[in-house]
C-alpha cells in the first residue's frame, strides 16, 4: 500500500467519509427495488445489494469505532474543518438500512419488523439531530474555515434530519394509531428544520460560488450534494403527505381536513423542490464537466457524493410519477436509474481499486502520521500523546 505499512496505519487513515459507499450502496438498492418496469429478478437484486449495504455499514462502523477507540481523537475530528462534515453521513447510511427492511419485509407481513423499525429509527433521530446540533455550532464556534475553501459538504451534517424524515414517513405506513400520528409530527419536525437551515446553507454556498468560483477539481463533486438535499425534501414531504392523508383523520379528528390538506401540499411543495433540484442537477452536471474539460478530477471518496445524491432525486421522481401518473417521469426515473447504477457500479470498482493500494486510506497529514509513529515508538508509554 501507498505510504500505508500495517494495519494500523489503515485504521488510522478510516475517516467517516467512508460511511457515503453505504449511502450509495443503499439507495441504489431502492432504486433497483422500485424500477418503474416490472422484472422479477430486479427485486432479488436489489435484496442482495441491500444485504451489501448492511455488510459495508457494519465494516465501516467497526473500523471507525476502532480508529477511535484506538487513537482516541474524536474530538480532534470534531474540531477538523472537513472530516467532522462527513460524521453526517453516517445517521443517513443507518437510514438507507431502516428504509431497507420496512420497504423490503413490509410485503411479507413479518410480524416483528414494525417494531424494528420504529427502534431502529429512533435510534437513527438521536444520532441526526446530535449531528444537526453539534457540528453547525462547532463551525460557527470552534472550527477555522476560510470563505473561499467552503464547499457544499456543509450541508451533511444537517440533511440527515431531512433524510430520518423520509424514513419516518416509512416507519409510520407500518403502524396505525397514535404510533403512526406521533411517528408522522416528529417527520414533518425533522424535515422543517432540516430544510429551513439547508435553504441558508445553499444560500451561503451559491454566494461563495459567484465570488470565488467553482470549488477545485479534488471537490468538484460535492456540487451534487445540494441535489440530494432537495431531492431529499421533495421526497419526504411527499412521503408524509402520504401517511397523513392515511392517520390525521382518526388521530387528530378536531382537524377534520388536515391530512387532506398536507397531502395535497405535500404533492405541491414536493414538486417545487423537485423542479429546484432540476436546476442544481443541471448546475452539477456543468460544474464537473467544465472542471474535466480544463483538467483531471482525481478519484477519492468524495465521488460517492455523486451516488446517494442523485438517488434522492430519483426517489422524488419515482413519488411524482406514483402521484400524478405520468410518463415523462417514469421514463425519466428509468433512464436516471440506470445511470446510476452504471455510475455506482464505476465508482465501487474504483474504490476497491484506490482502498487496495492505500490511495484511500492514507491519513489526511500522512507526515503528522509519520511523526506520530516514532514518538510512538521512543515513548511507549504516553498513548494519550496520539492525534
Amino acid at each position: 500500500m501507498c505510504e500505508l505499512d500495517t494495519l494500523r496505519d489503515v485504521i488510522r487513515g478510516f475517516s467517516p467519509a467512508w460511511f457515503t459507499v453505504s449511502m450509495g450502496t443503499g439507495i441504489v438498492s431502492m432504486l433497483l427495488y422500485g424500477f418503474p418496469y416490472e422484472w422479477s429478478p430486479l427485486k432479488y437484486i436489489a435484496m442482495g445489494i441491500a444485504l451489501l449495504d448492511l455488510l459495508t455499514f457494519v465494516v465501516t462502523l467497526v473500523l471507525f469505532t476502532w480508529r477511535l477507540v484506538q487513537y482516541r481523537d474524536f474530538f480532534n475530528i470534531l474540531l477538523h474543518p472537513q472530516m467532522s462534515m462527513s460524521l453526517g453521513a453516517a445517521p443517513m447510511a443507518f437510514t438507507t438500512l431502516i428504509t431497507s427492511i420496512v420497504t423490503i419485509l413490509a410485503p411479507y407481513e413479518v410480524a416483528w419488523m414494525p417494531t424494528l423499525a420504529l427502534v431502529l429509527w429512533c435510534i437513527n433521530i438521536v444520532f441526526a439531530v446530535l449531528s444537526f446540533l453539534a457540528i453547525p455550532f462547532l463551525v460557527t464556534s470552534h472550527q477555522k474555515h476560510a470563505f473561499e475553501n467552503v464547499n457544499a459538504t456543509l450541508l451533511l451534517p444537517v440533511v440527515p434530519t431531512v433524510v430520518a424524515s423520509s424514513a419516518g414517513a416509512l416507519v409510520a405506513s407500518v403502524h396505525s394509531g397514535t404510533t403512526a400520528v406521533a411517528v408522522v409530527l416528529i417527520s414533518y419536525a425533522l424535515w422543517a428544520i432540516g430544510v429551513g437551515i439547508s435553504l441558508m446553507l445553499l444560500t451561503f454556498y451559491v454566494v461563495r460560488l459567484v465570488l470565488h468560483k467553482l470549488p477545485p477539481p479534488d471537490t468538484i463533486i460535492s456540487a451534487f450534494i445540494p441535489l440530494g438535499v432537495l431531492g431529499q425534501a421533495s421526497y419526504a414531504i411527499q412521503l408524509m403527505g402520504v401517511q397523513a392523508l392515511r392517520v390525521f383523520p382518526d388521530g387528530l379528528s378536531q382537524m377534520t381536513y388536515l391530512g387532506e390538506v398536507l397531502h395535497d401540499l405535500g404533492f405541491f411543495i414536493g414538486f417545487l423542490f423537485w423542479s429546484l433540484a432540476v436546476w442544481w442537477l443541471a448546475h452539477a452536471i456543468y460544474s464537473v464537466l467544465y472542471t474535466r474539460f480544463h483538467g483531471p478530477v482525481p478519484f477519492n471518496l468524495g465521488w460517492w457524493t455523486l451516488i446517494f445524491p442523485t438517488g434522492s432525486f430519483i426517489s422524488s421522481s419515482t413519488k411524482l410519477w406514483y402521484l400524478t401518473g405520468y410518463t415523462f417521469f417514469r421514463v425519466l426515473v428509468s433512464i436516471m436509474s440506470v445511470g446510476v447504477i452504471t455510475l455506482w457500479i464505476f465508482v465501487t470498482l474504483n474504490t476497491i481499486r484506490y482502498a487496495w493500494t492505500g490511495e484511500l486510506l492514507k491519513p489526511i497529514n500522512i507526515r503528522h502520521l509519520e511523526l506520530h509513529t516514532y514518538s510512538e515508538n521512543k515513548d511507549i508509554q504516553n498513548p494519550e500523546q496520539q492525534v
